[in-house]
C-alpha cells in the first residue's frame, strides 16, 4: 500500500497532529510539496500532501482561506501540513474552520520538524511500497511459472493468478469461446464477454481493452495473446479497481505464459505438419500398417474410429488458415486429434467423424453462406470444402477422391461446403447446372429449335415426349395429342437435321440430358 495521511500522523519522528479532516486520513500520499504561492494549484498533479508556512497567505481571513482550500480540494491535493513557528505561532482558525468545512486534512507540523524529513518519510514509503509491488510481482511470476511448467493445463494457473489480483480470471481461444475460468463461476461471467474478445481478435496482437460488465461492478482487463498478426486467444482478468502494480506484473506475466503454452512454436508445427504429411501420404499409397507405426501417439488415436477426410480451398491463404484455426480450437475443446496438412492453396484435413472440428467447420462454412456475395477477388473471399463420407485408414485414397469431387460441386454450385452424401444420394440434375454442359445442351438442341422457330413444327418437344416414354409410340403420340406417323415422320426429321441416329442409346442419352439440361436453366422440368 502508499503512504498514506494516517501511517504520517503515525511516524513517531514527524510529531504531526490532525487539527481537520480526521475522517480522511486514509487518504493515499503521492508526494509532498512545499509552496508559498498564493495559488499553487498549477502546479499540482493530485494525491500531493501540500506543505505551508502561509507565508504569502492571510490565513487568518475566512474568505481567503475558504477559496484557497477549495481550490485545493479541486485539485485533488490529499491534505495540507501547516509549519506552526514561522509566520504563525499556530494554525489560523480561518484555515482550520475552511479545511473542516471542505473535508480536507489539515495537519500541525511543530517547528522542530523540518518539511525536508516529512518529503524524505513520504519518499522512502513511496520506494518501500514500490518495492514490495515489484517482490510481489516477482513472486507471482514464480507462482504462475511452476503452474504453466506444472503441465495441468491453463486451469491452475489461472487459478493463481485470480488469486493475486483478488479477482477472477478467464482463458478464451481464437475463436472467442471459454477454455477456462477460475474460480468456477467466473465462466458465465467471462461467456458474457465474448463480442468484446471477438472484437480483440480483429486486432493485430498484442492488443488489449478495459471493459465493464453491465450485470456486475466488474473492471475487466482483456489482453490478447500470441505473436504474429492473427491472435490465438485472449486473457480477461476482472477486478473491483484499477489493477496495482504487483498485479499487474501477475497479469503481464500470465500472459507471456499463455502465448507459450497456447502457441505452439513454429518449429513444432512445422515438424507435426511434416508427420501429418508423411501418415497422409501412407494413406493414400495404401500402406495403412505403416501410416499407423508413423503416426504414433500424436496421430494413432485418430485411425482407430471412423474419420472424414476434408479438403479446403480459397483464393487467399487467410481463407483456409482462419478454418484451420476454428477447427484446432474445437477440437482442443473436446479433445480430438486432428491432422492437417497444407497443400498449397489447399488445406487437406483428417478429423473425427462427429466430432467438434467437423461440426466447426460445417458452422462455418453454414456462416459464410449465410453472409452476402462479396466481390470476386477479395482478401477474405470465403474458403470452399469437400467433405468426405465417413472413411477408415484403408479407404483414404477414396475418401480422398471424394473430398475432390465435393469440392468440386461445392465450387460449381458457389456453396462453402458440400458433402460426398449428398452427391450420392441427390440428383444428377443439379450437376447439369455447369455452363460447359448448358453451352453443349445449346449447340445440340440448337438446330431443331432453329427448324420450330420457322413453324415447320415441334419437334423438341416431340422428341422430349418420345425420349420420356422409352421410345413407345402409342404412349408419346397420345401425350402429344398426335397421330403415331405424325410422330415417326417428326422423328425422322430429328435425325436428318442433327445427322445422327436414334437408335444410337449413346445420342438418346446425350439428346435427353440435353433437354434437361436446357430445361433446368430455363427453370422448367
Amino acid at each position: 500500500m502508499p503512504p498514506t495521511l494516517a501511517s504520517l500522523v503515525q511516524h513517531s519522528a514527524l510529531k504531526l497532529t490532525v487539527r481537520a479532516g480526521a475522517d480522511r486520513l486514509g487518504t493515499p500520499v503521492r508526494w509532498a510539496h512545499a509552496s508559498e504561492l498564493s495559488d499553487p494549484v498549477p502546479y499540482m498533479d493530485g494525491g500531493e500532501l501540500l506543505l505551508v508556512t502561509a507565508t504569502n497567505l492571510d490565513a487568518r481571513d475566512p474568505g481567503t482561506m475558504r477559496r484557497y482550500v477549495q481550490r485545493l480540494v479541486g485539485a485533488g491535493v490529499a491534505g495540507i501540513g501547516f509549519g506552526v513557528g514561522v509566520t504563525y505561532e499556530e494554525i489560523p482558525p480561518a484555515l482550520v474552520d475552511a479545511a473542516e468545512e471542505a473535508g480536507l486534512p489539515l495537519l500541525e507540523v511543530p517547528r522542530r520538524t523540518p518539511f525536508l524529513a516529512i518529503s524524505k518519510a513520504v519518499s522512502a514509503a513511496i520506494a518501500a511500497d514500490q518495492y514490495r509491488s515489484v517482490t510481489a510481482g516477482f513472486e507471482a511470476q514464480r507462482e504462475l511459472t511452476r503452474a504453466a511448467v506444472a503441465g495441468d493445463g491453463p486451469a491452475e494457473l489461472l487459478t493463481r493468478l485470480a488469486a493475486n489480483v483478488d479477482g477472477w480470471a478467464a482463458l478464451y481461444d481464437s475463436s472467442g469461446a471459454v477454455v477456462a475460468a477460475a474460480p468456477d463461476w467466473a465462466a458465465r461471467r467471462a461467456a458474457r464477454l465474448t463480442p468484446e474478445v471477438e472484437r480483440l481478435r480483429d486486432r493485430p496482437a498484442p492488443a488489449s481493452a478495459v471493459v465493464g460488465d453491465s450485470d456486475s461492478d466488474d473492471r475487466v482487463e482483456l489482453q490478447s495473446l500470441g505473436t504474429g498478426r492473427r491472435n490465438r486467444g485472449a486473457l480477461a482478468v476482472g477486478t473491483g479497481a484499477a489493477l496495482g502494480t504487483a498485479e499487474r506484473y501477475a497479469v503481464h506475466s500470465a500472459v507471456a505464459l499463455l502465448t507459450l503454452t497456447t502457441a505452439r512454436s513454429r518449429a513444432l508445427q512445422g515438424a507435426e505438419q511434416r508427420l501429418g504429411a508423411a501418415v497422409l501420404r501412407m494413406l493414400l499409397a495404401g500402406e495403412s500398417d505403416h501410416a499407423r507405426a508413423v503416426a504414433g501417439d500424436l496421430y494413432g488415436g485418430l485411425l482407430d474410429a471412423p474419420f472424414r477426410l476434408l479438403i479446403a480451398e480459397a483464393p487467399a491463404p487467410s481463407g483456409t488458415e482462419q478454418l484451420a484455426e476454428t477447427m484446432e480450437a474445437a477440437a482442443s475443446r473436446s479433445g480430438e486429434t486432428l491432422l492437417m496438412v497444407p497443400e498449397g492453396e489447399r488445406l487437406v484435413v483428417l478429423a473425427v467423424d462427429g466430432g467438434a472440428a467437423v461440426a466447426a467447420c460445417a458452422s462455418h462454412a453454414q456462416a459464410a453462406d449465410d453472409r452476402p456475395v462479396r466481390e470476386p477477388g477479395a482478401d477474405d473471399a470465403d474458403v470452399v470444402v469437400g467433405m468426405s463420407a465417413p472413411s477408415g485408414p484403408i479407404a483414404v485414397s477414396a475418401a480422398y477422391k471424394q473430398a475432390e469431387q465435393a469440392l468440386s460441386v461445392a465450387r460449381r454450385r458457389g456453396r462453402a461446403m458440400v458433402e460426398h452424401e449428398e452427391l450420392a444420394a441427390g440428383s444428377v440434375l443439379p450437376l447439369l447446372a455447369d455452363d460447359a454442359v448448358r453451352a453443349f445442351a445449346d449447340g445440340m438442341l440448337r438446330p431443331l429449335q432453329e427448324h420450330d422457330a420457322k413453324g415447320r413444327g415441334d419437334l423438341v418437344a416431340s422428341l422430349r415426349a418420345w425420349l420420356s416414354r422409352h421410345g413407345q409410340w402409342d404412349a408419346a403420340a397420345a401425350d402429344l395429342g398426335v397421330h403415331r406417323h405424325t410422330l415417326r415422320y417428326r422423328m425422322r426429321r430429328v435425325e436428318e437435321i442433327l445427322g445422327r441416329s436414334l437408335d444410337d442409346p449413346d445420342v438418346r442419352m446425350e439428346l435427353w440430358l440435353a433437354l434437361k439440361a436446357t430445361a433446368a436453366s430455363s427453370g422448367t422440368q
